[in-house]
Parts: structure tokens; sequence; C-alpha cells
């Protein structure tokens, strides 16, 4: 038997996200085409004969300007830290100074895949040049994927399981991650403000549970707080008559119900809390 962690990192927009659920068959993280989409670390669980990885989907490496991203960084240093195998994914147009090879191996020395994600997007004939010029770096394997459909990825997970240290697995077959309901509830929410607003709506907010009452009879109820930083986010998140705010809560009840297999009653609220981004103490609170 093998098992291990193995943490997907590289900068914002790459794929990491979507090539977790493509390796799970599952949609169990979200995904926007907005840069910054994930937050925080995500177990993803994936076990197929006698193999059983441990995928940590992570935030996309930047340089931080505010606690959030202070936060976010450490969260990606923690993944690695504790990797048995490290999944570095680019798209075909890096440059190979933005490339943190150097940063990843200061954090520990497991093995490095550096995957070309998006390879769909550029002609065949480019790959050899672009996988010749990451040979140079200080990566084990380099492998060309498409994440979004498919193609390479069963290569990449066979490559994953060779690397694999043998131990037993750490969870039961059927699980696929350790995060509660309430966790995946809150980052469907987030994925329609992602998905619905511009500029700085999307990182101006945070989604907190409330309450989250599952019930025998009835639908599951859902209370559900959307923290904006400023009065006048507030105001365009609502929307005229409140439409914004709804078409949110009817999307992502959607997403939700699908995620959890039930009807949910899902409430949602918008309250100002100022400068969360950079504010400690709120940030603990909710889980960074």
């Amino acid at each position: 038997m093998k098992s291990g962690y193995v943490s997907l990192v590289g900068k914002p927009n790459v794929g990491k996200s979507t090539l977790l659920n493509r390796l799970l068959k599952r949609k169990l993280a979200i995904i926007s085409a907005k840069p910054q989409t994930t937050r925080k670390r995500l177990l993803g669980i994936l076990t197929e004969g006698n193999c059983q990885c441990y995928f940590l989907d992570t935030p996309g490496l930047l340089r931080p300007e505010y606690e959030l991203q202070r936060l976010m960084v450490e969260q990606i240093k923690v993944a690695v830290r504790d990797a048995d195998v490290v999944v570095y994914l680019v798209d075909p147009w890096f440059k190979s100074e933005d490339i943190q090879i150097g940063f990843i191996r200061s954090l520990g020395r497991s093995p490095v895949l550096c995957v070309i994600n998006k390879i769909d997007l550029v002609p065949k004939s480019q790959l050899l040049p672009i996988i010749d010029a990451i040979k140079n770096l200080d990566v084990q394997e380099v492998i060309p994927i498409s994440a979004l459909h498919g193609e390479g990825v069963d290569e990449l997970k066979k490559t994953i399981f060779r690397y694999l240290p043998e131990g037993p697995f750490l969870f039961p077959e059927e699980d696929l991650s350790d995060s509660p309901e309430r966790f995946f509830a809150a980052e469907l929410i987030r994925e329609k403000v992602f998905e619905f607003f511009k500029k700085e709506i999307p990182y101006a907010t945070c989604v907190v549970i409330e309450e989250f009452k599952e019930r025998e009879k009835g639908k599951d109820y859902i209370r559900a707080l959307i923290y904006v930083e400023r009065k006048s986010q507030k105001g365009i998140l609502i929307g005229k008559n409140g439409e914004a705010l709804k078409k949110i809560g009817v999307e992502a009840r959607k997403e939700i119900e699908d995620f959890l297999g039930r009807q949910v009653f899902l409430e949602l609220w918008v309250k100002v809390r100022e400068k969360w981004r950079k504010d400690k103490k709120f940030l603990k609170e909710i889980g960074y």
C-alpha cells in the first residue's frame, strides 16, 4: 500500500483547483476565471487500487500585500513542508524567473513534478521548447496536461503514484475530503460572488456560515453572512430591490444541493466589516 500528501502549488490562475477536481472526478474546489479564488488549503482524497493520495489545493503564490494574503502564503508553506510530492503548476506562457522552485526547495526536499497546464491553448509544436526550458530547473519530471479537458492527467496520476511512499491509508476509501459540509457551503456561495461581480467586490468579500441545521424532515437550513469592507459594496452586492443577492442565493443553493445530495433552505445576509482582510483577530475567528 502507498499513501502520501501531494501539494498543488503555483501562481494564481494556473488551474490548481481545476486539476484537483479533474483528479477526483468530482467538483470539490470552487473555480473562477479570476485569480486568487482559492484562499484556504483544501484536502482532496483520491483512492485508487493500492494508492491513496491526499491532494492539498493551495492559494496562488504571490507577494502578500495585506494580512489575508500573508496567511494564504503561510498555508502554502505548510502544505509544501507536509508534502511527500509537490506538483508545481505553470501555464505555457510562464517566465523562467517567475517559477519559484528555489522557494519550494527551501521548504523541503520532496520530489517536485512540474506540470504544464492549459496545453490545449497552444499549438503542439510549441510544447517541446517549453518542456526543454523547464528541464533545466531542479525538478524530477515535466508533464504537459490540460486539466480542463483531461489530456495527460492519467499520465500525471501514474507518475504521482510512482513517487508516493509506502504506507497505510489514513482515511476510509469512500472519503473525498476532511473538510465539513459547512466549509463547502461557504465556498460555493463565495464562488457565485466571484462569478457575478467584477473588480474589487469578490476580493472584498468573505462568507461565514452562521447556522447549518440538518433536518430529518424538510430541507436543511443554512444561514450565511457575506462580509464586505464598505457600505457601497454592500449596496452593490444586494442590488436594486435585493435582486443581486437573490441571484447569488438561487444559484448557490442549486450548487449546494447538488454537492450535498439533499435540499436546503439558504438564507443570505450582507454585513460590513471594515478592513477585514487586514484584521488578524477577525481572520482568526473565521478560520485563517
